[in-house]
């Protein structure tokens, strides 16, 4: 073996152990968080006590009980969904900011930014407040998706020059987009003959943990694991597309094939995420970019890792949300804005 393949092989061996053990103390961090936030409330349950009530559930009989059916009923059916929830929705938002950020090669693009979750919110909104009926029979979460697929397709088409993206453009297209979407469902709520009803939706549009249970969490983990799987074997597209479309072209990459699939594809992550908990922001700016740090610009190790640690974050966040002005609780887009608007200024900044 050669001098320069033995290194290439012992660089290939460093990263991929340095990979694992990032992967593996961030899955023990998605634990504790786990274990922290289904503790932490109006009712305290000890971790060990959470331990317990989980195998008993599992499998009944095999843990003597040490806590009250009070706790368990806690525990189990509110808690433990709830912190699921977070973790499904925190991977989601961390992984679409990823791939927008390289779909458009901009540092800035995250979903809320750029007004694909305010389309997701505006399909979502419809649904609440018409009835499914009264659009064809959409079913909330093909609503939110649809609204999303109209953002990104209508960003796509404000933000082209000379047939190229180029990255102010992108920001303005989609803020404006933004406050257009908003507009309109702010219209639609304004028009609800229930004004109770009216306020609630508006609570869960800047995102909410709070109407979380089992039966919610199927279609979430499907469409997360299906698409982070895919994006993984697209790893490689993807990296050219990051360094450019020149490149990715001269590399074999059918750019306008590629855009289209993911543009379908990060549109029904966000609308199925918006559907089930509203609109959160900043999550999928914050967190790639943190990820990228720990492991390099390689989407086939951003994007675990950039799932994991949105996974962490949006739990942490959860948390903070219910207990900082407790008993009421904060939406969750206000917690995620203390971190995410210094972040995006000096981002900014950063760039002039």
């Amino acid at each position: 073996m050669s001098q320069a393949k033995a290194l290439r092989l012992d660089l290939t061996t460093r990263v991929s152990g340095r990979l694992w053990l990032i992967t593996g103390v961030l899955g023990l961090a998605a634990v504790a968080s786990t274990l922290l936030a289904v503790s932490i409330g109006a009712v305290p349950v000890s971790p060990a006590q959470v331990w317990g009530i989980v195998a008993d559930r599992l499998a009944p009989g095999s843990v003597t009980p040490a806590w009250t059916a009070a706790q368990a009923q806690i525990v189990w059916e509110f808690r433990l969904p709830r912190a699921m929830l977070a973790l499904l929705v925190g991977s989601g938002l961390a992984v679409v900011g990823a791939v927008l950020q390289a779909l458009v090669r901009n540092p800035l693009a995250d979903p809320f930014l750029l007004g694909v979750s305010s389309g997701a919110s505006l399909g979502a909104v419809l649904v609440f407040i018409l009835g499914s009926s009264a659009l064809g029979g959409l079913s909330l979460s093909m609503a939110a998706f649809l609204g999303a697929l109209l953002a990104l397709v209508l960003i796509y088409v404000l933000a082209q020059r000379s047939g190229r993206i180029t990255p102010a453009r992108l920001v303005l297209a989609g803020v404006a987009l933004a406050y257009l979407f908003q507009a309109l469902y702010s219209y639609v709520l304004q028009r609800a003959q229930s004004g109770r009803a009216a306020q609630q939706v508006l609570f869960w549009l800047m995102g909410s943990l709070g109407g979380a249970r089992w039966e919610l969490l199927p279609i979430p983990s499907v469409v997360l694991l299906a698409g982070l799987a895919y994006l993984l074997v697209q790893h490689r597209p993807l990296n050219a597309l990051s360094s450019g479309e020149d490149s990715a072209i001269s590399l074999g990459v059918n750019v306008a094939f590629l855009r289209g699939r993911l543009f379908v594809l990060t549109s029904l992550l966000v609308g199925v995420m918006v559907a089930t908990t509203g609109a959160i922001a900043f999550v999928g700016l914050i967190v790639p970019h943190a990820a990228r740090l720990l492991v390099g610009a390689d989407h086939r190790r951003v994007l675990p890792v950039s799932a994991l640690l949105g996974a962490v974050f949006l739990q942490l966040v959860d948390v903070a949300a219910r207990t900082v002005a407790a008993p009421q609780e904060l939406a969750l887009s206000i917690v995620t804005a203390v971190f995410g608007v210094p972040f995006f200024l000096w981002l900014l900044r950063r760039r002039g």
